[in-house]
């Protein structure tokens, strides 16, 4: 694009292509976000402090908005300036704009940024720990791909035709689910059934779900407690992904109204298959250290190899 052109804007609101940098956030984003998830997840969190102290400060009631309401509002008026276009479509579909610019930054704070933040470390986790032998099969998988198929691009048709890449990435939501516990109310009388059991539901009670339960299932699963890069290569392997609930439902599913799977299913898969990609595309391998986090995993990359070609 041609540096003399006018950036493109709406009938309200900034560009379409606003940095937040250049608006009164500044580069406060990531911090106000990391705050304001921390505050909606604070019933599951887990510091590392005594369970006694963690339940009662943590589990036991709402932590107070009022904490983060100034953050909060720094993130709304930027949305409701950056994100002209989206709300101009929400207000000819009949959603109020306070609504919409409401439910675009719970989308894109929490369930995107606050769910990379995640599922990236512990891809990386889950990857780096299984060494040099799997980051070689992968690095020249993704270079050849890349060489091959998108002419020297990164483009869907070469990711498509990474099914490694594909496979590690099913295999971390696989081993660790990112969200691993949801929970809903029965619609109507149900029964329930495992390997061996039955279980009778009834309509309005409230059901919770521990996706390790199923994902680490040792009768579906070969392995079960181990990261297997190419568990789900071939297709014999890709009838396993029904068994991958990491979205509230099967990997071979997809959202609708009707469910309550993740609306962002695909697109975070294909996140995580292209960081892979990058990651592959300049380094041969890597190690990396591993610790704990309130959101999951502390990775520390320990070194780099840098790619050769």
């Amino acid at each position: 694009m041609p540096t003399t052109a006018p950036p493109s804007t709406s009938s309200r609101g900034l560009s379409s292509a606003c940095d937040p940098k250049d608006t009164e956030l500044g580069l406060d984003g990531p911090g106000l976000i990391t705050k304001w998830v921390l505050f909606q997840l604070g019933p599951l969190l887990t510091l590392g402090l005594p369970s006694y102290l963690e339940d009662l400060f943590l589990h036991s009631f709402r932590l107070p908005a009022a904490l983060i309401r100034g953050d909060y509002d720094r993130l709304v008026a930027f949305f409701r300036e950056s994100a002209g276009p989206v709300l101009d479509e929400a207000e000819r579909m009949g959603i109020s704009r306070d609504e919409a610019v409401h439910n675009i930054l719970f989308a894109t704070c929490f369930n995107t940024f606050g769910g990379m933040k995640i599922l990236f470390p512990g891809l990386v986790k889950w990857v780096g720990r299984a060494g040099a032998q799997l980051h070689g099969r992968l690095a020249q998988e993704v270079r050849a791909a890349v060489l091959d198929v998108g002419g020297g691009e990164v483009t869907m048709r070469a990711i498509e035709a990474m099914p490694l890449t594909a496979s590690a990435a099913y295999e971390a939501l696989r081993i660790e689910p990112p969200v691993p516990m949801q929970y809903g109310r029965a619609k109507r009388d149900m029964v329930v059934t495992s390997h061996d059991a039955a279980f009778e539901v009834r309509a309005g009670e409230m059901l919770f779900g521990y996706q390790p339960f199923a994902t680490k299932d040792a009768r579906v699963f070969d392995r079960p407690q181990e990261f297997v890069a190419d568990r789900f290569v071939g297709a014999e392997g890709a009838s396993l992904l029904r068994y991958v609930v990491w979205s509230n439902g099967p990997e071979t599913e997809s959202p609708s109204t009707e469910n309550k799977q993740c609306a962002g299913k695909d697109f975070v898969v294909l996140m995580a298959r292209l960081l892979l990609v990058e990651l592959f595309l300049r380094y041969d391998s890597f190690e990396v250290e591993v610790g704990a986090s309130a959101l999951g995993s502390s990775v520390k990359l320990t070194s780099l190899k840098k790619a050769t070609f």
